[in-house]
């Protein structure tokens, strides 16, 4: 049995152009809203994370 990409394509013709195809429909895709506000509120809650460390910080240097 070969190995490597052309001994795959002498077994399974056109699954390089299907997965192709695939890759490239769900790259149209839009990022669902639901996700994206997910998203907004891991940054948000990184962000005050963030600034309680640095205030805990500026609260040791006095």
């Amino acid at each position: 049995m070969p190995q490597g990409a052309s001994g795959a394509a002498t077994f399974y013709p056109g699954v390089s152009a299907q997965l192709k195809e695939y890759y490239r429909s769900v790259e149209e895709e839009g990022i669902p809203d639901r996700f994206l506000r997910l998203l907004e509120k891991l940054d948000m809650a990184e962000k005050r994370a963030e600034g309680t460390s640095e205030s805990r910080a500026a609260l040791n240097e006095r």
